[in-house]
């Protein structure tokens, strides 16, 4: 008896473990800090994932799955320096979400490094993200460190140095860039200016030697200690608000994206000869004349600082996307990265200084240096629309939709392609006698880069220009989903031209009460269901329809973010059995776990966890977690009216035929009366 009692009492302890045994826990973080110096620590986050599971890196890119996120809630008595560094993550291409997915397996430590103002100081915050491995979990975890108590100094995590292959891309792509500057046409005129000025330098050959070498120091740092000395003051003066967030503000934020699209657009109307883009005539003839006046190292340093004003025009919006490309969050990312583009930019003015003579005879600028500065007008057009693609994502204004921002590259390129045959022409462009065999490659690539993207008018994903375009879901005019409605038209066509007229009427009407919702969905402008489909966004909203068709509710719990959940809509849902099922039989409602819209005040609710929910993607999580212990998706539930569950729900799987079943059976139990058991109860 004594047993019988042990084991009961055990049975009851397990009982709370048991109810949460379907909460899945991909990921287990830890937190410690870590005593660099007196006043210096790390915190770090250690991941322990699952095996089988990818944990999304901060840097995963915009429209794929959900990146990871730290926030810090409590900072009082600390400065943070820089951004959350991670480790060097997997990158992998995606053919679902059409872009490179950054992830980590196994383990991966990120760390916060702070400066403790005070004695002690209490750190707190959250960290979200997301998981998939065959299901996608939204991960939500809250931490608090203390700072300022006696522990041992440990060394710094060798894997916290941040940046790893993106740096090194980051690296690659600022010398690419530098090399490029040499063609602009505001700076290949200034080899000559520094061939002469070296040519009737010092007789000394040593002496020309060191001045040569100091040039291009003098350039390397008049492009980089101006940016070093702006993130340098804001980090010691704009404090924890303004440090530590500015670049990710800087990459995502409206403001500057328009404001850089617009100068982009600025740029190539000067490019085209609309008006001449250059810095004050007293700026450049004070530097240059302190050129000409100036004997030794004065004189060297007032040619580099020449060079860099008067090239200005053009290199301005490649420093920009240079810089922008950076702004991952590093204090020291954007100055190495400003530092290697200028070093790559200086080292061509730095071999015309150290061998003048042999340079002398090198082609001058002309009419082909002004075909140069054109075709660069119209690549700033198409690159300057990425900026405003960035804003009209971000917010939702619906202004660029893919087949839109294609539209844009192709007349672009297009235009392109038609100048460099000699069919346009601008103010200062010298005629085009003949087309050079360099000009017929050019318009080669062009014209092919332009046929490329045509088929994306249709559909087509263009997985080579994934990270530029807007995603697939944005437009309008997709020839697969439109074949599909027509097919299903004719379908539909046929099946009452077969059938005799009661079985007619009887089909036509409940096609058409299918197609037909009881009311606009809320969220529709932000939210959209695959092949077609029509929906809610909103579960009462979907309920009341529901009840109106007396139709059951199939429920798909699903994130933006989520790999698995477009899988199955790719390969499950597009079956016709499925679609003609969740057309006709049920009323939809997608509820994304994900979402970051945040809701009016009078909708914000109080979660199972006891704490307020604001945004539609942590309501419909808490509503998944809390009725069905479950925070994993895809996760598709089949309710009735009064939260009966029709059948068991069903998770990620492709087997066609068993999700046809289940779509049977949940209409079959749902005319019958027949649940497993209430949500609500």
């Amino acid at each position: 008896m004594k047993k019988f009692y042990k084991f009961l009492f055990l049975l009851v302890m397990l009982v709370p473990y048991v109810a949460k045994a379907q909460l899945i826990e991909p990921v287990i973080w830890t937190v410690e800090t870590e005593k660099l110096n007196k006043n210096e620590y790390n915190i770090v986050f250690k991941a322990d994932i699952e095996d089988g599971w990818h944990l999304y890196s901060q840097n995963t890119p915009f429209g794929g799955p959900m990146p990871l996120y730290f926030e810090f809630t409590d900072t009082l008595g600390i400065e943070r320096i820089g951004g959350v560094a991670e480790p060097k993550a997997i990158i992998k291409y995606s053919d679902i979400f059409e872009i490179d997915e950054h992830f980590f397996e196994d383990e991966a430590v990120f760390t916060q490094k702070v400066k403790l103002i005070n004695g002690t100081a209490k750190v707190a915050g959250s960290i979200s993200g997301q998981a998939c491995k065959e299901q996608c979990v939204q991960l939500a975890f809250d931490f608090e460190v203390q700072l300022g108590e006696p522990e041992v100094i440990k060394e710094a995590s060798e894997e916290s140095s941040a940046g790893g292959e993106s740096l090194w891309a980051l690296i690659i792509e600022a010398i690419i860039w530098g090399f490029a500057a040499l063609m602009t046409p505001c700076v290949f005129p200034m080899v000559p200016m520094t061939v002469s000025f070296f040519l009737h330098g010092d007789e000394n050959k040593a002496v020309g030697r060191f001045k040569a070498i100091m040039y291009y120091v003098f350039i390397v740092a008049l492009y980089t200690l101006p940016i070093a000395a702006i993130i340098m003051i804001t980090w010691i003066f704009g404090g924890d608000s303004v440090t530590a967030d500015i670049f990710n503000w800087i990459s995502t934020s409206w403001v500057t994206n328009i404001l850089f699209f617009v100068v982009f657009m600025v740029f190539a109307a000067s490019f085209f000869g609309a008006f001449e883009l250059t810095l004050p005539n007293s700026w450049v003839n004070k530097t240059d004349s302190k050129t000409s006046n100036s004997k030794g190292l004065g004189g060297v340093f007032f040619m580099a600082l020449t060079l860099v004003l008067v090239s200005f025009a053009c290199t301005g919006p490649i420093v920009g996307t240079v810089l922008i490309k950076s702004t991952s969050g590093e204090f020291w990312t954007p100055i190495i990265t400003m530092m290697v583009f200028a070093m790559a930019f200086g080292l061509p003015f730095a071999l015309c200084a150290l061998f003048p003579s042999l340079l002398q005879n090198m082609p001058k600028s002309g009419g082909w240096l002004n075909s140069v500065k054109v075709v660069l007008g119209f690549v700033e057009i198409a690159l300057g629309f990425k900026f405003l693609s960035v804003a009209d994502q971000t917010y939702h204004w619906g202004l660029l939709d893919r087949e839109v921002y294609l539209a844009i590259w192709i007349v672009v390129f297009t235009l392109l392609g038609l100048y460099l045959l000699g069919k346009i022409k601008f103010a200062h462009d010298s005629d085009v006698q003949h087309l050079s065999v360099f000009r017929l490659v050019l318009c080669i690539v062009v014209f092919t880069f332009v046929v490329y993207m045509i088929p994306g008018m249709w559909g087509a994903p263009l997985k080579a220009l994934s990270g530029y375009l807007p995603p697939q879901q944005t437009m309008d005019f997709d020839l697969k989903r439109i074949n599909q409605e027509n097919a299903d038209k004719v379908i539909n066509y046929v099946d009452a031209k077969m059938s005799n007229l009661s079985v007619q009427t009887e089909q036509l009407d409940k096609k058409v009460s299918a197609s037909v919702l009881c009311e606009e969905p809320k969220y529709a402008d932000i939210f959209h269901l695959p092949h077609g489909l029509k929906g809610y966004y909103d579960y009462d909203q979907a309920l009341a329809c529901a009840k109106a068709q007396n139709k059951p509710i199939y429920i798909d719990f699903t994130g933006h973010g989520c790999v698995n959940c477009r899988e199955m809509e790719a390969n499950v849902w597009s079956d016709p059995r499925v679609l003609e099922m969740l057309r006709n039989d049920y009323v939809i409602v997608a509820l994304y776990v994900d979402d970051k819209t945040k809701l009016p005040e009078e909708e914000w609710i109080i979660g199972s966890d006891g704490k307020e929910k604001k945004s539609i993607g942590r309501v419909n999580a808490d509503f998944q977690i809390s009725k069905f212990n479950t925070n994993a998706q895809p996760y598709y539930c089949l309710m009735g009216h009064n939260g009966e569950l029709l059948v068991d729900p069903r998770a990620y799987d492709l087997d066609k035929d068993a999700f046809v079943d289940f779509l049977k059976q949940g209409v079959e139990n749902f005319n019958n009366g027949t649940s497993i058991r209430n949500i609500f109860e």
